[in-house]
C-alpha cells in the first residue's frame, strides 16, 4: 500500500509540469495531475489529495475559482503558483482560502519546503511526531540580509545600518519570518501561527502592536514605513529594496 503523500498539481504549462512531477516524486510525493480547473475539481473530488499545488492561470476554470470552490468543501490545503508580477491576484488568491503561495520561476527546494511547511501547519504537527525540530544549524548561522537590515537567529542580532537593535523575543521572531519571506505577503494568521503559536487564543491586535514596536526601531519613518509594509485588509511584508 502506497503511503505517500497525495498532491494534487493543476498546471497547463507543460515545461513546469515536468519539472515539478520529477521533483515531487524524488521527494516522496505521489503526485497527480490536472491541466485545467475542470479537470482539476473532477481529479479532486476523484483522488482526494493531502495538498493542491494550483496554478493562478489556467483554461477552462481560473485558478482563483477553482481554490474558492476546494474551499467551500475542504479544508485541504492549497498553495497557489503565480507570476512574480501578480501581487494583486495573490493577494485575491489568500483571501478566497490558499494557504501560501510561490511565484514563478521558483526553485524546487523552496516549494517542497512551502508544501511541507503547510502540510505540518494544517496537520496541527510537527516533522519530529509532535516534538519541536532539531534547528538546523547550517540554516540558523546563516545571516539573512534585506537592504540595510540583517538578522541572524544563531546570534539573536540584528543591524540596522550597521547599528546593532535590541529586540525582545517576539519582535526578533516576526522580524525574522518577515525577512525570511521577504518581498511575500504573509498573512496575519500565517504570522500569528508562526510566532504565537496556531493554538493562540489572545487579541490580535498582539500583532499590530508588535508591527509598531518594530517599525519604531528599524524604519527610518515609522509613519511612512518603507521596509514593513501593511496589506490593507491582509497582512504585512517586508518589502524588498527597489
Amino acid at each position: 500500500m502506497d503511503d505517500r503523500l497525495k498532491i494534487l498539481v493543476v498546471e497547463d504549462e507543460e515545461a513546469f509540469l515536468d519539472a515539478v512531477t520529477i521533483g515531487l516524486n524524488r521527494e516522496g510525493f505521489e503526485v497527480e495531475i490536472a491541466r485545467d480547473g475542470a479537470e482539476a475539481l473532477n481529479r479532486f473530488d476523484e483522488i482526494d489529495p493531502d495538498l493542491v499545488l494550483l496554478d493562478m492561470m489556467l483554461p477552462r476554470i481560473s485558478g482563483l475559482d477553482v481554490c474558492r470552490e476546494i474551499r467551500n468543501r475542504s479544508a485541504v490545503p492549497i498553495i497557489m503558483v503565480t507570476a512574480k508580477s501578480a501581487e494583486v491576484d495573490t493577494v485575491v488568491g489568500l483571501e478566497v482560502g490558499a494557504d501560501d503561495y510561490v511565484t514563478k520561476p521558483y526553485r524546487m527546494r523552496e516549494l517542497v519546503a512551502r508544501i511541507r511547511a503547510v502540510l505540518r501547519r494544517s496537520a496541527g504537527i510537527d516533522d519530529n511526531g509532535g516534538q519541536e525540530p532539531e534547528p538546523d544549524r547550517d540554516l540558523l548561522d546563516e545571516e539573512v540580509v534585506v537592504g540595510d537590515v540583517s538578522i541572524n537567529a544563531a546570534r539573536h542580532e540584528v543591524l540596522v545600518r550597521g547599528e546593532p537593535v535590541s529586540l525582545p523575543l517576539k519582535e526578533f521572531e516576526l522580524l525574522n519570518y518577515l525577512m525570511d519571506n521577504a518581498g511575500r505577503v504573509l498573512t496575519r494568521d500565517m504570522l500569528i501561527d508562526r510566532v504565537w503559536g496556531h493554538d493562540y487564543v489572545g487579541d490580535t491586535k498582539t500583532l499590530d502592536v508588535h508591527i509598531k514596536r518594530l517599525r519604531s526601531k528599524i524604519e527610518s519613518d515609522p509613519g511612512s514605513p518603507t521596509r514593513i509594509i501593511t496589506i490593507r485588509g491582509l497582512g504585512y511584508k517586508f518589502d524588498l529594496p527597489r
